[in-house]
């Protein structure tokens, strides 16, 4: 299988953005939580040579088996709503073999992988009337079934994951505009039903979250109170930082006021120890994965290469606009980890086994060029 590609055609560029960013995440997690970083650093380890090995194998082979990947990502959500083990009132673990992972960072991939082939198979037709219900069909069960762990943040990540991929597989302009003509204002009337006190559209902590969010004054010492405190501490590191493994008496970490650092919240660790500089690093780094993601999507031998380097670049932008938008109070709080940064193995192994797939794309192209 290395005979087919040139050392020199490897995207190390990607690969070294990558390492880089991972670096730092594990640095801050070790800062959060310093017995979780041995973890995270085999995580890193586990991915990255998942990755490298993934990205010698010929994506299109693994793409014939896209239906296997949608039923075997299906088994495995319904496992977990019948066996999963509950953390924080949430069932989202699943424990096979000794190995506990959460399969909802998964399905983002999976379902990246299945949507690319599904639309390459139905390139000619994807705006007929039967693709088009297929697909919202067939994206219904994986969102639903991820939706009732509860975990509505992730299902959100994979429906715009998935609009992504069906827009780069050729979703006609007609519908997309003749969809937001509908949904814009669906869209307002949910939300202000949302804020009603006898609504029963979403629970009760969910709606409590966007009060918060809209009236951070007066939740400011209940459900407002981490995201406030998460602001005091981005911008209490200044230009530079406080510096990482701090023991200062002004650190809002060290006061322990920000529960869960480690992952939801570890962009306020970074802004926090290493100030705006470090941010900045950080948002730069994440910003160019994408971009490099895209780079490679428009240079992709087919359109379901296309779809899969699309997809991965909607994962790791979107995402880490929704996480550092909560950190920062842009959006409510909800619990979205920041790609490459949080911690969590799953999360981190998924993305690198992404990338695997996004490397080999490139590689699959810049064949297609040399020959």
């Amino acid at each position: 299988m290395f005979r087919n590609y040139r050392i020199r055609d490897y995207d190390f560029k990607l690969i070294f953005m990558m390492i880089a960013i991972t670096i730092i995440g594990i640095l801050a997690v070790g800062s959060a939580r310093e017995e979780l970083q041995s973890r995270q650093l085999l995580g890193f380890i586990m991915g990255l040579f998942i990755m490298i090995v993934i990205s010698f194998f010929d994506y299109s082979l693994f793409l014939r088996f896209y239906w296997v990947i949608y039923v075997f990502n299906i088994i495995l959500l319904i496992m977990v709503m019948m066996f999963g083990e509950v953390v924080n009132n949430a069932r989202r673990w699943l424990e096979i073999g000794g190995i506990q992972f959460q399969p909802s960072e998964l399905t983002k991939i999976m379902m990246i992988l299945f949507y690319a082939q599904f639309f390459f198979k139905r390139k000619d037709k994807v705006n007929s009337f039967k693709n088009i219900a297929l697909a919202l069909l067939l994206i219904i069960p994986p969102i639903y079934l991820v939706y009732k762990q509860p975990d509505m943040s992730t299902s959100i990540v994979i429906f715009v994951i998935f609009c992504t991929v069906w827009y780069v597989g050729g979703l006609g302009y007609k519908i997309i505009f003749g969809t937001l003509a509908v949904a814009v204002p669906v869209a307002v009337v949910l939300f202000v039903m949302i804020l009603q006190p006898d609504q029963t559209l979403i629970s009760e902590y969910q709606q409590g979250r966007i009060l918060a969010w809209l009236y951070p004054d007066q939740y400011a010492q209940t459900t407002a109170y981490q995201q406030t405190n998460a602001k005091i501490a981005i911008g209490s590191g200044q230009l530079w930082g406080k510096g990482l493994n701090n023991n200062m008496i002004s650190s809002v970490k060290n006061g322990n006021f920000i529960s869960e650092a480690q992952t939801d919240f570890i962009f306020t660790i970074i802004g926090e120890e290493l100030g705006f500089v470090g941010s900045c690093a950080v948002v730069i780094l994440l910003f160019l994965i994408a971009l490099e993601c895209l780079s490679v999507a428009r240079k992709a031998k087919d359109l379901a290469g296309t779809c899969v380097a699309s997809g991965m670049a909607a994962l790791v932008g979107f995402q880490s606009f929704v996480n550092m938008a909560v950190a920062t109070g842009v959006f409510p709080n909800t619990g979205v980890p920041l790609p490459f940064v949080s911690y969590g193995l799953t999360s981190l192994v998924s993305l690198y086994i992404g990338m695997g797939f996004v490397l080999n794309v490139r590689l699959q192209c810049v064949r297609k060029y040399n020959n």
